[in-house]
């Protein structure tokens, strides 16, 4: 028997998808922009009646840290996946600073400009804004690493970052396929031909970005056209779709230092797996952390290997917790999608409330 209602959301849906609007408006949770600038804006995901109940609780301010390469919307991505819409229900204060647009005029951003500059400022306008002295850091794949390099980058008496959790953060680029063959094909030239090709582009355009980042997942993108039509009807399957969607077109670019850094450090060099880096002359000891640390990963991952995820409890050493979950989905799923709201999430909570507990009783031994 035909089901009038399903056929007629299916048509709707058609429309929606071809000529119409979409089928459902892009998500913006409520926010307050608390500073702007060049490649730091920096917004807070909680009113002001909510940051006090927070503060009185005891419960740092966290800040999310976005990858270079992708939109800081991940950590926004729909109403049913926003992870600073989650936060704030756990009576967090959730916190984003957006790199925004990237481009050629960007390419002598390096990762100290980052790990020195554009995140540790965001950290104390973070702090100033809360009224707190310590900060969580959370970031999903290199915004992990920018994590993890800023809290090592940070001078010896600063004590702003409380704890840190990563997502998706590959920290062993040796576990990752293609690279270790790369670099063995490059070690004729001195590693040479792709900081050449770095160099004279600028970095990695947005579009080449994006292209890689559809080619990742490429037998989605496939079965696409069979999934809209068996699912026509189920406007809030096609609606996450079309969020994902967005997202994927939004990619910025690489800044052309910082790509080729990444080729140098991360890959050529093997630097980051041993945890020790040099950026143009910037030390960064990724075994100076000294707090608590959640790291996340999968064996689905198409962007970042279950090993060179969990890497990081060998790397590190100096932190009094490190723990690894496993929650197996994509690279986003991860992040943002049913897999991240069944078992990222909660694990993530259960992580902060457990840093919570070990700084009342470091406070109460002051």
């Amino acid at each position: 028997m035909l089901d009038f209602d399903a056929a007629a959301r299916g048509l709707r849906n058609l429309w929606s998808l071809t000529l119409g609007d979409g089928i459902a408006p892009r998500n913006d949770t409520e926010h307050t922009t608390v500073a702007t600038g060049e490649h730091r804006t920096l917004r807070r995901y909680a009113d002001d009646a909510e940051v006090l109940a927070a503060r009185e609780a005891g419960r740092a301010p966290v800040l999310l840290i976005p990858p270079i390469a992708a939109p800081a919307r991940c950590y926004d991505l729909s109403v049913d996946h926003s992870v600073v819409a989650h936060l704030r229900t756990q009576g967090r204060v959730p916190y984003v600073v957006d790199f925004g647009e990237i481009g050629y005029a960007d390419r002598a951003m390096g990762f100290a400009d980052f790990i020195t500059d554009i995140i540790p400022e965001a950290i104390g306008r973070v702090l100033d804004d809360f009224g707190a002295r310590q900060v969580d850091l959370y970031g999903w794949s290199l915004g992990g690493t920018l994590s993890l390099l800023t809290a090592a980058a940070a001078p010896e008496e600063d004590r702003r970052v409380r704890s840190i959790v990563t997502i998706a953060t590959p920290l062993d680029y040796n576990a990752l396929p293609g690279y270790p063959l790369a670099r063995v094909l490059n070690r004729p030239t001195g590693g040479w031909a792709p900081t050449g090709v770095l160099r004279l582009l600028g970095g990695i355009p947005a579009p080449v970005v994006q292209v890689a980042y559809r080619a990742t997942s490429w037998d989605r993108e496939v079965r696409k056209p069979w999934f809209v039509a068996t699912h026509l009807a189920e406007s809030d399957k096609l609606a996450r779709m079309e969020a994902i969607d967005r997202f994927q077109r939004e990619f910025p670019g690489y800044p052309g230092r910082l790509a080729e850094q990444m080729w140098e450090s991360f890959i050529y060099r093997d630097e980051l797996s041993s945890g020790v880096l040099d950026f143009d002359g910037l030390t960064v000891d990724l075994s100076r952390i000294a707090v608590p640390v959640q790291l996340v990963g999968s064996h689905r991952d198409a962007l970042c290997t279950w090993k060179a995820a969990r890497h990081g409890i060998e790397l590190l050493i100096g932190s009094p917790l490190v723990e690894f979950t496993t929650v197996e989905s994509s690279h986003l799923g991860l992040l943002a999608g049913p897999d991240a709201v069944a078992h990222t999430w909660p694990t993530i909570d259960y992580f902060l409330r457990g840093v919570n507990a070990l700084s009342d009783q470091t406070a109460a031994h002051v």
